[in-house]
């Protein structure tokens, strides 16, 4: 019963497209700039070979447990 006595819902307005995004204007200076840094980027990136080489000791800690004798007999 209560549909009956509810006002009608007014309808939606049409929805307006959106203007068209301008193009960027980057000039030569930004556009060396982007690609100095992205440069700068790939020379620090290192892959996963270059990780696993490295130690947790230092050289002098490292040294000193090779020169430790083993069960085997090997220096």
């Amino acid at each position: 019963m209560g549909s009956i006595f509810t006002p009608k819902m007014p309808s939606l307005p049409p929805v307006q497209p959106l203007p068209p995004i301008p193009e960027p204007t980057v000039s030569s200076e930004d556009k060396e700039a982007q690609a100095a840094e992205r440069a700068a980027v790939e020379r620090k990136r290192r892959g996963r070979k270059s990780t696993i080489l490295t130690g947790s000791l230092t050289p002098e800690a490292e040294e000193a447990i090779k020169s430790e004798k083993t069960l085997l007999g090997s220096e």
